[in-house]
């Protein structure tokens, strides 16, 4: 029955009562304009008159037909001089509006002068220039020139230290004591980069048959070892780059790799969703860690307590306890692939770089999030620390972006480097890496994001062009070698040019922007 109860309109009807209501709602804006009254302008007048101008109508001078012909050539000063001697010069009555046509000089809009207090005379000779005796009177009184004299007069240097403000505001105009002030002002400027000597490659090392997606040197300096995605782990000599011994287990690509400073042990972590921990010892898996729901992309290991951590393809960040296998917390936030993780001493002790564009800063005692940054535009694949500097670095295709700990307060941008970065290294002597898919290496002055070098890798020969990538890299112990692992199935070692010198690579230093510098 209700729908037998509505009443069906035209389209034409309808849009018409869509109008009609429309117009009588603005109806009052097309009214025809209100005649104004003559006597309420008036007392609009006379109320922005005393609104506006009741502190300086009566310093007014007065303005006869002479002076407004042009012979009031007296300056500022002088007129300010004459209103303080002679107060009874005040116009009675002026104009508030003297070129203003159309508004009559009446009762209500004349502006009445009232008589000036000893407080206002004080102020307007307060303002005028000190003459040259006044000036030297009033340095005398303070003492300044007595003391420099007596200074002087000893035989010793003057001991008054560098001019304080309170000295340079002493007598000149206001415009020359601001000056003066702006000149003591010291200029904003954006320290020089320190000098890096360019790096070259030394050697090119081949043994894998898939892409090489990690590395990890171990804490004597002695070896490294590289996961590839012919899902073994291969381990090599970092003197000569000879190949040393090959573990077989994962049964997909080794994405993860870390050794241990504290126990002889070799932790991997893959696409299969393994975590497997080798005892160096017996070149064998002795752990495996279970827990992660898909592939896995990155692994640390706390630098003090026993703890692993690892992340992936679930979104999530696993805290594992070396000996018993024991998941001790899931840290969970992040909604998409966490590709990064790092580990360190202090609080935050974790840090994650995700997919999902976001940094986090996790508190690991309570197992949750403390911070999290939101600068990046896209997704983060790399995060490193700095050794020196307790601050970290986060890669994206947008920007290399620098932060400072606790709070991941941000420092800096890096822009330039204009592709997917799959990795960022850093060493002791704050020199900055950052490895894209497309081949090509930045090398970064850490404290002032300078680039100072640009290195374009070439494919090996027999592999296409495209696998130029570089997955992975991290520099020795000694921070004089930087190993890279690509997409060419090859490791690169690259060390510094020795003969390189600051006059045969001088720093090529443009400052375009003054830079805040929290370090």
């Amino acid at each position: 029955m209700a729908s037998e109860d509505i009443v069906k309109h035209s389209v034409h009807t309808l849009v018409f009562r869509s109008l009609k209501r429309t117009h009588d709602l603005f109806l009052h804006d097309h009214a025809l304009p209100v005649a104004q009254d003559e006597h309420s302008e008036k007392i609009k007048i006379a109320c922005k008159v005393r609104d506006e101008y009741d502190p300086i109508k009566d310093l007014v001078p007065v303005s006869s037909a002479k002076e407004t012909h042009g012979q009031n050539m007296t300056s500022h000063s002088d007129r300010l001089q004459q209103q303080a001697q002679h107060p009874e010069t005040i116009i009675q009555g002026g104009h508030p509006y003297p070129h203003a046509p159309g508004v009559p000089l009446t009762s209500e809009t004349a502006v009445y002068p009232r008589e000036i207090s000893e407080a206002g005379k004080q102020r307007i000779l307060s303002e005028l220039p000190l003459s040259d005796s006044q000036l030297e009177a009033q340095k005398r009184s303070l003492g300044i020139v007595d003391i420099r004299q007596k200074a002087m007069a000893s035989g010793g240097q003057e001991r008054l230290g560098p001019k304080s403000k309170a000295l340079v505001s002493i007598g000149g105009t206001k415009q020359q004591q601001s000056t003066a002030l702006m000149h003591q002002r010291k200029t904003p400027s954006l320290p020089k980069p320190q000098w890096h000597a360019p790096w070259k490659l030394m050697r090119v090392i081949s043994g894998h048959t898939g892409w090489v997606r990690s590395v990890a040197v171990e804490p004597g300096n002695k070896w490294f070892a590289t996961g590839s995605a012919d899902r073994t782990i291969k381990i090599w000599d970092l003197g000569s780059g000879k190949l040393k011994l090959s573990l077989t287990g994962h049964i997909s690509t080794v994405r993860g790799l870390v050794v241990s400073p504290r126990h002889p042990y070799l932790f991997s972590a893959g696409e299969d969703k393994l975590v497997k921990c080798w005892d160096l010892e017996y070149n064998k898996v002795i752990r495996h860690y279970h827990g992660h729901l898909s592939a896995v992309y990155d692994a640390d290991i706390h630098p003090t307590i026993d703890v692993l951590l690892t992340c992936g393809r679930d979104a999530t960040t696993r805290v594992w306890d070396i000996r018993t296998k024991a998941c001790i917390h899931t840290l969970t936030g992040h909604t998409n692939t966490v590709s990064s993780v790092r580990a360190q001493a202090v609080d935050p002790q974790v840090i994650t770089g995700s997919h999902d564009c976001t940094i986090r800063l996790w508190d690991l005692a309570a197992g949750k999030s403390a911070v999290t940054l939101t600068n990046h535009k896209k997704s983060i694949r790399a995060v490193t620390l700095n050794p020196n500097l307790f601050t970290f670095a986060s890669a994206s295709p947008d920007n290399i972006k620098m932060w400072k700990f606790p709070d991941g307060n941000f420092l800096q941008n890096l822009s330039g480097h204009n592709t997917i970065i799959n990795c960022l290294a850093v060493n002791s002597d704050n020199v900055l890496v950052s490895g894209g898919d497309n081949g090509s290496m930045y090398f970064w002055d850490w404290k002032t994001g300078y680039n100072f070098q640009r290195i374009q890798g070439t494919a090996q020969p027999g592999s296409l062009d495209s696998e130029a990538g570089i997955f992975s890299m991290t520099f020795d112990q000694s921070s004089s070698r930087l190993i890279t692992t690509e997409a060419d199935k090859t490791i690169k070692i690259y060390k510094e040019d020795e003969m390189a010198t600051e006059e045969s690579h001088p720093v090529n230093w443009k400052p375009e922007i003054t830079k805040r510098k929290r370090y």
